[in-house]
């Protein structure tokens, strides 16, 4: 099977209208997402604040697809049981966010959830290879992270390419995704380096909800 032909795309609700979050959420699944991306902010490990573990369970029995929870907060470990609770799928974290990334893979695996790391810009990809073994999913941000609607970093399309051998040479099932600045016009060269899940607020959340479903198959390559 080809990257392109199983590439998934998860829209971020913090581009969503959080006046009527719940309706947003039912609006992107029935337009063809793949995931829920979620966006959890401390002000502290970045510059903003979002939502807690109380939105994640209220926006849960609107959501037909996993909720792909992506934790920008430090410390991190504490907040694990939470949103496991609150009903998240699939957990990321970043290796700065806490003293023993590996300890905070095995509590996300107990927590009964698929674990995810997260690179930011800067991140080497060395963070990785001890915890290769062991993750389901790694984020790679294509932005520094904190706000929406930034541009697309064009360097981490190398690092992209460079995860991707990894994944390859470690034989295992590890989904590849980006988040940042993601849109049309570049996801055909972020699928090509060899992204697998595409994480879009702007791109998808515009126009309207009847846009959602032409918005989604945009970033598609075949949209």
């Amino acid at each position: 099977m080809s990257p392109e032909s199983r590439v998934k795309i998860s829209p971020s609700i913090l581009a969503a209208d959080f006046a009527c979050i719940g309706e947003e959420v039912t609006a992107i699944c029935e337009a063809g997402c793949d995931y829920v991306h979620v966006d959890v902010m401390d002000g502290h490990f970045v510059p903003n604040l979002t939502i807690g573990p109380g939105v994640v369970k209220a926006i849960k029995p609107h959501a037909s697809k996993p909720l792909d929870v992506h934790l920008m907060i430090s410390p991190v470990d504490a907040f694990i049981d939470l949103f496991a609770e609150a009903g998240a799928d699939i957990i990321t974290f970043h290796p700065e966010a806490g003293p023993h990334p590996h300890r905070t893979v095995q509590a996300i695996k107990a927590a009964g959830c698929k674990a995810g790391i997260s690179l930011n810009p800067a991140t080497p990809i060395a963070a990785l290879e001890e915890l290769i073994e062991d993750i389901d999913l790694i984020l790679v941000m294509s932005v520094n992270p904190g706000f929406g609607g930034q541009k697309f970093i064009k360097t981490q399309l190398e690092k992209i390419r460079r995860i991707r051998d990894l994944i390859t040479a470690a034989g295992r099932e590890i989904e590849l995704e980006v988040d940042g600045g993601v849109n049309s016009k570049n996801a055909e060269e972020i699928i090509t380096a060899g992204a697998d899940v595409l994480v879009a607020g702007t791109a998808v959340f515009q126009n309207g909800r009847q846009a959602y479903a032409d918005n989604i198959r945009a970033l598609r390559p075949s949209g």
